[in-house]
């Protein structure tokens, strides 16, 4: 069961809390939930443009909602906070206005704000995009996954496991490499487990990258 569910969903309730927090009536389900994605990709996108670094990571660890009658409430989770430290009131400023002018809300205020995380390399979504990087430039997916290990390591995590699929480095057939160091209990529920799927498209095509990452039992 481990193996075949999605290791964040498998363990809500217990370690894992949800990134969107509202109530909505069944018929209406859906809209909220397509205005999440919007305000997600608004999110990204913003930050791609505007302020990714120049390893081009943006620095994203997790987007949370929370929404009430009158108010959307939007905490953006960064490991880097230099990506804000230049005229951050008027990033804000902007990217609240882009919310606003995707989502065309009149009626509903909404407020923006930005935390720090330590140990962003411990976060699955940061490392992986740390190797998407890599893989775009060319390196050595064997040299990328080890060099994310090391960072991880530098985190204190307890285990972790990296896996990417497709034609990695080129190779006319698409294949599947692993790697895993420590422990990684998929099946444990009360294991602290965090996981991403990401996608990267390099000159050879679209590769996959999943990332588990052991942080804690409890």
């Amino acid at each position: 069961m481990g193996q075949k569910i999605n290791p964040l969903g498998f363990r809500l309730g217990t370690t894992q809390s949800h990134h969107s927090i509202w109530f909505a009536q069944p018929k209406k389900y859906s809209e909220g939930l397509e205005e999440d994605k919007k305000i997600r990709d608004c999110i990204k996108n913003y930050v791609q443009k505007n302020i990714r670094i120049s390893s081009g990571m943006e620095g994203i660890a997790r987007i949370e909602i929370q929404k009430r009658i009158d108010l959307i409430q939007i905490i953006i989770y960064m490991g880097f906070p230099k990506l804000l430290i230049e005229d951050k009131s008027r990033r804000v400023d902007e990217l609240r206005m882009n919310v606003q002018k995707e989502l065309n809300c009149v009626n509903r205020k909404l407020n923006i704000a930005i935390t720090r995380i330590s140990n962003p390399y411990g976060h699955p979504n940061i490392l992986a995009e740390f190797l998407a990087g890599q893989l775009k430039n060319r390196v050595s997916f064997r040299k990328a996954m080890k060099k994310a290990i090391e960072l991880t390591e530098e985190a204190n995590t307890k285990g972790i496991q990296i896996q990417i699929a497709g034609r990695i480095d080129g190779k006319e057939i698409a294949r599947v490499e692993w790697i895993r160091e420590g422990r990684v209990p998929l099946q444990t529920i009360e294991a602290k487990i965090d996981y991403c799927s990401y996608t990267v498209r390099t000159i050879y095509g679209v590769l996959g990258i999943k990332i588990w990452i052991f942080v804690d039992e409890e």
